[in-house]
């Protein structure tokens, strides 16, 4: 069987500046959303509190997307809100990876959006297009971004 990812999802302390730093820095485009659940206004046992258990109480939530398909639906939990809660870098989900056209103007606009590089930018693999440079969105994900696919740099390079 195979497997495609199709989304990523991450929890933002603000939606609507999550929705306006990945639409400037990446050109994601609002796919569906955004929505709003209030548990007040529901009548029975919802999806949402299926996966986020019954604490929660308010949430918005909306999905981007990119021209390549692959999607990032964004999380805004109101109650209980957002908590700006440690990280365990050595442990679970670390990052997401996005294939960028020019990786100098990306970081650039990354930092000029509020975000953070997080590394200088590497050559994988030298006398070859393949770089990638860490940084970080205004919210603390780190996201690596690629001048080419995964396939592509990693692929036989052994």
């Amino acid at each position: 069987m195979t497997s495609v990812v199709t989304h990523i999802g991450l929890a933002v302390p603000d939606l609507d500046r999550a929705i306006d730093w990945y639409s400037k820095v990446f050109g994601f485009y609002v796919l569906a959303g955004p929505f709003e659940f209030d548990e007040r206004n529901e009548e029975l046992f919802t999806m949402t509190q299926d996966l986020q258990g019954p604490e929660v109480k308010q949430m918005r939530n909306v999905h981007l997307m990119t021209n390549s398909g692959v999607g990032l639906e964004l999380f805004e939990f109101q109650q209980p809100e957002f908590a700006d809660e440690k990280s365990y870098p050595h442990a679970g989900f670390f990052h997401i990876c996005l294939i960028v056209e020019d990786i100098v103007e990306t970081i650039e606009k990354v930092v000029l959006h509020g975000g953070k590089q997080r590394s200088k930018i590497w050559n994988i693999n030298k006398g070859k297009p393949h770089y990638l440079v860490y940084a970080e969105d205004p919210f603390g994900h780190i996201i690596e971004l690629y001048t080419r696919s995964t396939a592509e740099i990693y692929g036989n390079s052994q």
